[in-house]
């Protein structure tokens, strides 16, 4: 049976929204609309009505394409005002067994000994690190046995006036919200293979005003941050530099933006103010615009990059997406900036559905929305809702042995634990008859540690 999909990105140039279904571990698009963004700046919501609007006319086209939509849609939030801290918890195993209820218990305790602001509202707890007694670096501790499990997590918070904000335009759109996700780990999922996780690495999503960073290391995220920088401070720069309307300037930058060997070839371009007079600027100029704005925002990267004290931990290197990075020679100027790492430019990982144009490193957080809510998060994560997401069957417990019955089981599932009143009858009675020798108080004693084992 399929499930729909809705993903909706909030960009600051355009939003974008994706209709897929999802049946079993395949997905596959049926329809998507693209509008241009209006009342977001920097990632932020800056007009809930204009906002709104464009969410509207983006979801239309997409309906008309797929003919239906999702009731809920995950929608991406962006960096701008979120705030990370790590954070351990520790907790005992009393059953001696490990499942999703003590994972669970776990990572509440480290988001509970978290030092977070009031104004602030949780929007992932990340676990990267298991550790079951005195054995560390445990990847899955699911099913393990132990009487002690430790685990450090990754919280991603947001200002909740923030959040409320981008809630409120999606819902004035008709749209209910089924899970909010930071916009940098969305382009992780999307444009990421499994090796590149295992070995650790750097995504960098740069788009059109923002540019957004997280590290992944062991198969988690470690870190992220975010710069209000983007590929239309390269168009206002050019507009200023060749005095010209902001509108050319993006043509400029489209068609002869290049990273590479500048050219003194001569263009002729209008001037702000009266554009029936044009005036001829050499292509030379454009190159070191270009180059001045791109490699600054590198650097800036490169410096927040050494801050993550993760810098030595990924070793597959640097991972750019988003639209900046159509720039001619992004990909060797980058590396150059970053040491000589490893670098790639990198596409969304395609989907089955024939929608042509989002094979671009623009729509990787939308395609990374998608695939979220189709269950490719983390191993164990505490969403938006505060709720665990996991893909772990349960441990299967023998019934037959009342000793192996635990809390966590018997809680989240009382109707297939549950003992027969016979059975109860039966064991006080042989705890009532046994040997008459042992003592009322070894008797008592025995009788509490079997009734601690059912309750």
């Amino acid at each position: 049976m399929s499930r729909p999909l809705l993903a909706i990105d909030i960009g600051s140039s355009k939003i974008s929204v994706v209709i897929a279904e999802q049946k079993d571990d395949t997905i596959s698009i049926i329809g998507s609309g693209v509008a241009r963004s209006q009342g977001v700046r920097k990632g932020t919501i800056t007009n809930i009505e204009l906002t709104s609007r464009s969410i509207r006319q983006a979801l239309s086209d997409a309906k008309r394409v797929a003919g239906t939509a999702s009731a809920k849609a995950i929608i991406s939030i962006s960096g701008a005002y979120t705030r990370s801290i790590n954070s351990s918890g520790i907790v005992n195993i009393p059953q001696q067994e490990i499942g999703i209820k003590e994972i669970n218990r776990v990572m509440q305790t480290a988001l509970y000994n978290a030092n977070i602001p009031n104004e602030y509202e949780v929007l992932h707890v990340l676990p990267y690190n298991f550790k079951v007694d005195e054995q560390e670096f445990i990847e899955d501790p699911f099913g393990m046995n132990a009487s002690r499990l430790e685990v450090d997590t990754h919280i991603i918070t947001t200002q909740k006036s923030n959040l409320s904000n981008l809630k409120k335009a999606v819902k004035s759109a008709g749209v209910d919200i089924e899970n909010v996700v930071l916009a940098g780990y969305a382009s992780a999922i999307s444009v990421l293979n499994s090796d590149e996780k295992e070995l650790g690495v750097c995504v960098i999503d740069m788009g059109a005003s923002t540019c957004e960073m997280v590290i992944h290391s062991g198969n988690s995220l470690r870190f992220n941050t975010f710069l209000a920088v983007g590929s239309n401070h390269i168009t206002n720069d050019l507009s200023m530099a060749l005095h010209t309307p902001l509108g050319v300037a993006e043509k400029i930058k489209l068609e002869y933006g290049s990273l590479k060997t500048p050219s003194n070839e001569l263009i002729e371009i209008p001037i702000i103010g009266d554009e029936t007079q044009k005036h001829e600027i050499s292509l030379e100029i454009v190159y070191n615009v270009i180059q001045a704005r791109v490699q600054e925002t590198l650097m800036i990267l490169a410096k927040e990059l050494e801050k993550s004290n993760l810098k030595e931990q990924i070793g597959a290197g640097i991972v750019l997406t988003g639209g900046m990075t159509k720039l001619d020679g992004i990909r060797e100027l980058a590396m150059a900036i970053f040491d000589n790492m490893p670098v790639r430019i990198a596409r969304p990982r395609q989907l089955e559905g024939d929608f042509g144009p989002l094979n671009d490193p623009a729509f990787a957080t939308v395609l990374g929305l998608l695939e979220y809510g189709a269950g490719a998060y983390t191993q164990y994560e505490i969403d938006s809702n505060k709720k665990m997401l996991h893909k772990k069957e349960p441990i299967a417990t023998n019934k037959e042995e009342l000793s192996d019955i635990s809390l966590s089981a018997k809680q989240e599932d009382l109707s297939d634990k549950k003992l027969q009143n016979g059975d109860i009858k039966q064991r006080l009675a042989q705890v009532a008859t046994h040997e008459e020798e042992e003592s009322i108080g070894q008797k008592i004693k025995k009788f509490w540690h079997w009734m601690t084992q059912i309750f």
